[in-house]
């Protein structure tokens, strides 16, 4: 499962709405290969299910994740900071065993 933390489903909702997508949109949570520890997460909000996604719900969040990035991505919690370091969304992935500086990508 993946949970998002309270200020996060905030930001989510606000951003929803301002890019003008449904309240039926999910968030579509995914990694694919790059950035400078190998893996970087990919968000978007989206309205169509694949056959391989999972959906899981927290908070009100509908959350999808294809089957093959949710092996790099059980127990994630996605919270939001907009504190000194940076403002944005940042995965708190158990599953990392390496990050880069800005938080943006990872390793197994």
């Amino acid at each position: 499962m993946i949970t998002v933390s309270d200020i996060a489903k905030e930001k989510l909702e606000e951003l929803r709405r301002a890019e003008g997508h449904a309240e039926s949109a999910f968030l579509r949570v995914g990694v694919e290969g790059g950035g400078c520890s190998g893996l970087t997460y990919q968000l978007k909000f989206d309205d169509e299910m694949k056959a391989d996604d999972k959906l899981f719900e927290d908070k009100g969040v509908q959350i999808v994740v294809s089957k093959k990035s949710f092996l790099y991505l059980v127990g994630t919690e996605l919270d939001f900071s907009d504190g000194l370091n940076g403002k944005g969304f940042q995965f708190k992935n158990p599953n990392a065993t390496r990050t880069c500086g800005c938080g943006e990508s990872f390793s197994v």
